[in-house]
């Protein structure tokens, strides 16, 4: 036993380090230096869930000798903290005493949050008891008395153990750890009027009473675990768009040694003047420049473009960029972590930190709720005492109080509307992935298109052709059907449909970045970029273009428009209609952009900007006092997507695209966007009312249950109809359908049309 026990202390010991959180050796190792002095480290910190987290962690972290700032990102859950100077803080120490464990961020990636299926089993628990314990109560209320009244009151007893245990938890955890600490947050009042409805419902039964509240402590329990469900969905997807893109990078590459030796390091390991090998179908790790090699590179993730791009000796290429048909020989020039995948990550975890400036009011209100809510009770308790010396009832009033006060209706004003919302937009084709986007959207004044996959398909239609005769389009239709290049797709989905006969090529070859050869009863034919279809022959007619070409003479010319996405003019005119400003900002070349731009009547464009441009752009704008709208598909556009006031991308884009995007699109049609905001205005202003009726309920029932005229299970049954009230004032939403709005005289004609076709 004793020889066991060092290997014990050990492993116990390695324990304790991972809960104490990382050291500040660690913290230095993983921190980035900004300048000036300055540096950063991000921290994982799993126990934030509301408002009055946000506010603990960061006054505590900015109240430390050194800060800068401390920003808490709710969705992802993390925080970062710069500092100035070779010292680290008390970081991680003071983030321990506010009762919130920290993480290296990295040390948790793979970690799989169990919270949500936690919630998820909670709500299931606490909606099968509250069924059951109002079902036992109707009999009681119907007049059961004597022993079968106390056998119901033991079996609701019995069956609200298990809810109080379980589902009860999540709050009594969060309560006793904000207290342990010396906090409060919405939980504590929760926990307590919970605690006292169930302790006053089992000393009712003991004492043979003749009302137990174990009803209103299960049923409150439900409606505030189904707000806490619905808010940790939303919130959890806008955690997937940084760790799809981080996902893109490789975890290493091949180096070359000088002496010829090639041996495999890891990404981190990666620094500036190393030589790496990259076979063709991998991804470039970080930014480098060429030294041997010529290949096509999808720049997607840059540019935004479907095409390739020919890479050569000397070319510099970006971290993420994917090598597509030959190897490469490249020289790193800087390492991962400044690089431009990287760059992408940092931007988009900034956005994510941006937006939580947009808050829910009910998360706004968590600082004042908890001291006001105890001292209403409290002073209820006192003033009961004094004036008539009974305990119980006293306690009895308190406990009403506690429970009419619950924020039930003012946890559910948002997430229901929400939840009703995107069930509308499902049915249009539009999913919505964070809730509060939809109280962004209804702001915009704004709205910034990406060209190609957004108002266009990104698919190439043939708007002109040249020829000869037509032979000379069936030899090109023919010989286009050799290649997958968005050219030849397109021009023999052209001439598909023509009757041609057939052309037998020999000695096929296609030149990435050029166009495709092959050789026909002795005769070269080319088809491909005109100044090499037609062998660098100048011709005055064809600057640039798509050429067929037979021994260098031109036979056939083509010329290709993109193709407008489904409803962009209808979209465009519509949203410009509102009063909206529209804009484009593109990755592709200024003709192309301005053609496009000119058939949507959209005055302000701009071409050929880098993803960091994007991001400058919307900067510029948001410092102007706008509220943009960020409608875009590719790699390219994630940081932009994500730095936006609200973003939207179309299914068919990019999934990392998609990841950082607020609303998804199914349906090809740009439609979407016009009608998502008109349902996020209509949400918009369900929610305003929500949060009305909740406002006014206290208003009312606040000083009635003061004055005693309430006891705990009428104010649980008061608190179910304030929760039902701002459901049924969400389940409008769907009401509002194909244009549909709710009049009182047109429901009493259709009922009245509906009842005599039933009789």
């Amino acid at each position: 036993m004793s020889c066991c026990a060092p290997a014990i202390d050990m492993v116990l010991d390695i324990e304790r380090a991972k809960s104490a959180g990382p050291c500040n050796d660690e913290i230095l190792l993983a921190r980035r230096e900004l300048g000036n002095g300055l540096n950063q480290i991000d921290l994982a910190v799993p126990s934030v869930h509301c408002g009055a987290c946000i506010q603990a962690v960061e006054t505590g972290l900015s109240r430390l000798a050194g800060v800068e700032t401390a920003r808490v990102n709710l969705s992802t859950k993390r925080v970062s903290v710069s500092w100035r100077g070779s010292d680290v803080p008390d970081i991680v120490p003071t983030l321990a005493r506010l009762g919130y464990p920290a993480h290296l961020a990295e040390d948790i990636e793979t970690e799989k949050d169990g919270t949500l299926s936690e919630l998820i089993t909670a709500v299931a628990v606490a909606g099968f008891a509250t069924g059951n314990i109002m079902l036992l109560s109707v009999s009681v209320w119907a007049g059961a008395d004597g022993p079968t009244r106390d056998l119901f009151h033991w079996l609701s007893a019995l069956i609200a153990v298990p809810v109080m245990a379980f589902a009860g938890r999540i709050y009594f955890r969060s309560a006793w750890n904000a207290l342990r600490h010396g906090r409060m947050n919405m939980d504590v009042p929760i926990s307590l009027g919970v605690a006292l409805a169930y302790s006053m419902s089992l000393y009712e039964t003991i004492t043979h009473g003749h009302h137990a509240y174990f009803d209103a402590s299960v049923s409150l329990l439900f409606f505030l675990l189904i707000g806490r469900t619905l808010d940790h969905l939303m919130r959890d997807r806008a955690r997937a768009a940084v760790s799809g893109l981080i996902r893109l990078s490789p975890r290493g590459a091949v180096v070359v040694r000088p002496d010829g030796r090639r041996n495999y390091v890891a990404l981190a390991d990666i620094e500036p003047g190393m030589r790496l090998f990259i076979a063709a179908g991998e991804r470039i790790p970080v930014n480098a420049v060429v030294l041997e090699g010529r290949s096509d590179l999808d720049c997607s993730l840059v540019t935004g473009e479907s095409g390739s791009q020919r890479i050569e000796p000397g070319g510099a290429v970006l971290a993420g960029v994917q090598n597509l048909n030959g190897p490469l020989t490249i020289e790193a020039t800087a390492a991962a972590r400044d690089s431009f995948l990287a760059e992408m990550v940092r931007l988009m975890e900034a956005a994510e930190q941006g937006k939580g400036a947009y808050r829910r009011i009910a998360d706004r209100v968590s600082a004042l709720y908890s001291p006001v809510v105890h001292l209403t009770a409290l002073l209820s308790f006192l003033g009961w005492m004094a004036a008539t010396g009974d305990w119980h009832l006293s306690i009895t009033i308190a406990t009403a109080v506690l429970i009419i006060t619950c924020p039930c209706a003012l946890g559910l004003a948002v997430p229901i509307v929400q939840v009703v919302a995107a069930r509308r937009l499902f049915e249009d084709g539009i999913m919505v992935k964070d809730g509060s986007a939809m109280e962004r959207l209804a702001e915009i004044d704004t709205v910034v298109f990406d060209k190609t996959g957004t108002l266009t398909m990104g698919r190439l239609g043939l708007r002109d052709v040249t020829f000869v005769d037509d032979d000379d389009l069936a030899m090109a239709a023919s010989l286009a059907a050799f290649s997958r290049h968005p050219v030849s797709v397109a021009i023999d989905a052209a001439f598909s449909g023509r009757s041609r006969q057939p052309v037998t090529y020999e000695n096929i070859v296609e030149h990435p970045g050029l166009g495709i050869e092959a050789t026909l009863d002795g005769r070269c034919c080319r088809l491909g970029r005109t100044s090499w279809a037609l062998e660098g022959k100048d011709n005055p007619d064809l600057q640039a273009g798509t050429a067929f070409s037979i021994d260098g003479a031109l036979r056939a010319s083509f010329d290709f428009v993109d193709e407008l996405r489904d409803g962009t003019r209808a979209a465009v005119r519509e949203l410009a209609g509102t009063g909206l400003s529209l804009e484009i900002l593109s990755g592709d070349k200024a003709p192309a952009v301005a053609q496009v731009a000119g058939a949507l009547s959209i005055a302000t464009f701009n071409a050929s900007i880098l993803p960091g441009g994007k991001v400058d752009r919307l900067a510029y704008l948001r410092a102007a006092g706008k509220k943009v709208l960020m409608v875009g598909d590719g790699l390219n556009d994630a940081p932009a997507l994500s730095s936006a006031h609200v973003s939207m991308a179309p299914a068919t884009g990019a999934d990392i695209g998609r990841n950082a995007a607020d609303f998804i699109f199914l349906r090809d049609s740009l439609m979407a966007v016009p009608l998502s905001l008109q349902i996020a205005r209509n949400a918009d202003r369900l929610i305003r009312q929500n949060f009305a009726l909740a406002v006014i309920y206290n208003l009312i029932a606040v000083p009635i249950a003061i004055l005693g005229f309430v006891t705990p299970l009428i104010a649980a049954i008061a608190m179910s109809g304030s929760s039902l009230l701002v459901i049924g004032n969400a389940l409008r939403l769907r009401a509002k359908k194909d244009g549909f709005s709710f009049s009182w005289p047109a429901f009493v004609e259709r009922f009245s049309r509906a009842r005599e076709r039933l009789l």
